[in-house]
């Protein structure tokens, strides 16, 4: 198994934007020093807890700062670009990171972001518009004889040389074809990731209970089959709220009572049900959305406790999904107490992944 971190990036709202992206660029740069081997930035642009619009900002930032790990949007959201624009972007990033850099593409998920770009989801508008968005973007980056796109959505004309060959499109990623892309998904029967499937790109899953993530396979590998591909399980990612501490005593009061569960406490929970979305938290049949609160989500949900008790719960996530490739750690905001977060980094990785069954016989 690989470790990654999965940055919402989540922070709470007093904190400044640029003090929040610089706790953000130090965690990435810890994960760097500890071997993580990707880090994966969301993109959002109404939401306090969840305040950065532009990931690529903090990417382009993160790679002067880092030597191997990998960065991403996690995601860069399609249907609020121009196609046209975001391919010369990611693809000039893409020079910048010299191979380190992968694409993660969404359709939206915060109705807030639909009412701003006037979306609308109910339609499935969000999701048309990524499908356009993408088939535009790979266009430009795989073919260099002139085309004309006309969609639903948008407009793309790609020319030929023009006044001498001193003007025309000359901007192509610096992987070939282009970066690695990757696509998250949440809900049961994820159409983003039945998406992914069929497009060969990486499946990312969001994180609910252990039953519910292992459903995600399922809409994976139907995706595939519209394509006729096979799906590779060690391209999995799987995002999961993690803190390791010495003791379980003590880990549950440095997630509990910090910051983990004060973002779930003010902002996850009350979101959640807020869409009507709570159950997908329950981890057994008849729990009532009442009863899933902060102590309920550590105890049932969240992967936190000593390095012994972590690891089994993670054996046990890898048992019931029946095996994936990269643990995704949910990222908080622990400026205030920045070394109680980077501990639990570390011993994720000395202590707890040596202790995983599949993993005892390897040496980190």
């Amino acid at each position: 198994m690989k470790l990654g971190i999965f940055m919402m990036p989540s922070h709470p709202p007093e904190r400044s934007l640029y003090d929040a992206t610089q706790w953000d660029l130090e965690v990435i740069k810890h994960a760097d020093d500890l071997g993580y081997e990707e880090v994966w930035i969301g993109e959002h642009h109404t939401a306090e807890w969840e305040p950065i619009p532009a990931p690529d900002f903090i990417i382009a930032q993160a790679l002067k700062e880092t030597k191997r790990i990998k960065l991403a949007p996690g995601a860069h959201l399609l249907p609020y670009f121009h196609p046209a624009a975001l391919a010369n972007r990611v693809a000039y990033l893409d020079h910048l990171a010299q191979g380190r850099l992968m694409f993660g593409i969404g359709s939206s998920g915060l109705p807030s972001d639909w009412e701003m770009f006037n979306i609308h989801e109910n339609a499935g508008q969000n999701r048309e518009m990524t499908k356009e968005s993408l088939e535009i973007i790979l266009k430009l980056w795989t073919e260099e004889e002139p085309f004309e796109y006309r969609g639903k959505y948008w407009d793309v004309n790609k020319t030929g040389p023009l006044f001498n060959d001193l003007l025309g499109p000359h901007i192509f990623p610096f992987q070939k074809p282009y970066p690695p892309i990757g696509i998250a998904g949440l809900s049961p029967g994820s159409e983003t990731l039945k998406m992914a499937g069929e497009y060969g790109f990486i499946p990312l899953s969001l994180g609910a209970n252990n039953e519910y993530i292992a459903s995600h396979w399922d809409s994976i590998e139907e995706g595939a089959k519209r394509s006729n591909k096979i799906p590779d399980r060690n391209e999995w990612r799987i995002t999961r709220d993690v803190f390791v501490a010495d003791t379980d005593e003590e880990a549950w009061e440095l997630s509990v009572n910090s910051m983990m569960g004060r973002q779930h406490r003010e902002y996850w929970l009350p979101l959640f049900n807020s869409f009507g979305m709570l159950p997908v938290f329950a981890h057994k049949e008849g729990i009532a959305a009442t009863d899933i609160n902060v102590e309920y989500m550590a105890k049932h949900c969240w992967f936190i406790g000593s390095p012994d008790t972590v690891a089994k719960k993670l054996d046990n996530l890898d048992e019931t999904v029946g095996g994936f490739g990269t643990l995704l750690v949910a990222g908080y905001d622990y400026a205030d107490q920045p070394e109680a977060w980077k501990k639990s980094m570390k011993l994720l990785v000395e202590e707890v992944l040596p202790r995983m069954k599949a993993n005892r016989n390897t040496v980190y």
